[in-house]
């Protein structure tokens, strides 16, 4: 099947391998992704309306290729590894139960968005707005209050001790 170039509006993809595919100019709208391999993928100008991932494997994704003037989705039960969420504005996204290893989020809006039970493990964040997310019983955090907003911020402890990475002290 040909995704580039393609619109697709209300389908479920379930168990497809992806990997090297390319989504070049398609559009994706009010679909979920089940179960599938969406690895090395060509995002050029993609548009996600309303998109759901559910137990899908996410590898070197650069979401900041995507239309950032459509961009709505949300993943659950994911791993997502060495992906760029990097400037784009991605206000109430939901990251639920995920692994979020080595992804960056540099001057990304996540405003009022969930990190909710997630493994952050060397994701980065610069220059974002967290103002209201939520990283409840999320872990392996480290944020920069310094270097990103994080008022009305939701943590848990004793995860929440990744805010003082940055000011090199030591907690006994």
């Amino acid at each position: 099947m040909e995704y580039q170039n393609s619109e697709f509006e209300s389908k479920t993809f379930k168990e497809i391998n992806f990997t090297d595919e390319s989504f070049k100019n398609s559009n994706f709208t009010d679909c979920t992704f089940q179960n599938c391999n969406l690895s090395n993928l060509n995002l050029e100008n993609t548009q996600f309306l309303n998109t759901t991932f559910k137990n899908c494997k996410i590898l070197g994704l650069n979401f900041s290729k995507c239309n950032e003037l459509i961009i709505s989705f949300n993943f659950i039960d994911c791993i997502i590894s060495m992906s760029i969420f990097s400037d784009l504005n991605l206000k109430g996204i939901q990251f639920k139960n995920c692994k979020l290893n080595e992804c960056d989020f540099l001057k990304t809006n996540l405003t009022k968005s969930s990190f909710e039970n997630s493994d952050l493990k060397n994701s980065r964040f610069s220059q974002s707005n967290l103002s209201y997310a939520s990283f409840k019983n999320a872990k392996n955090y480290s944020i920069n209050p310094n270097n990103n907003t994080i008022k009305g911020t939701i943590f848990s402890i004793p995860e929440v001790i990744g805010l003082l990475d940055t000011f090199d002290i030591k907690l006994e």
